[in-house]
């Protein structure tokens, strides 16, 4: 935390997600974060919280989550990505409380210009023999 900051800090995503009306998971993928989201943090938003997964599917225990769901556990969730795509859990779909989108949260014109643009500016540099601007080891 960061002293004179008047917002609330958690260093435990359970207890922040007690207090949390609405948890949106928008972080990389990777070891670090697999099943950040966990079945006690899920327990922990409670019947009336909303769960959303704009980050990575492996970020959510996927079956916590559709257990909380399915059992009233948790209220409701959003959900842009899943563990194994496109193959999303079909339970998903049939939930009443839950909103399916396909992976494409960032699919606006302006995003997608953009990211034309970057590869355009990418091949440009590698032909011209400079450093890529977004290299991927």
């Amino acid at each position: 935390p960061k002293p004179g900051v008047p917002h609330a800090y958690f260093a435990d995503i359970t207890e922040m997600a007690g207090w949390s009306d609405v948890l949106v998971a928008a972080t990389s993928g990777g070891a670090e974060t697999a099943h950040l989201i966990s079945a006690a943090a899920l327990h922990a938003l409670g019947p009336e919280g909303c769960f959303i997964n704009i980050s990575r599917g492996s970020v959510v225990d996927e079956a916590a989550l559709l257990d909380a769901l399915e059992s009233g556990r948790l209220g409701s969730a959003g959900l842009d990505v899943f563990m194994n795509e496109p193959d999303a859990d079909p339970r998903f779909a049939a939930l009443p409380n839950v909103v399916l989108y396909p992976h494409h949260a960032s699919g606006t014109v302006e995003t997608r210009d953009k990211m034309s643009q970057l590869v355009l500016d990418n091949l440009a540099a590698h032909f011209a023999g400079q450093p890529l601007l977004t290299p991927v080891n």
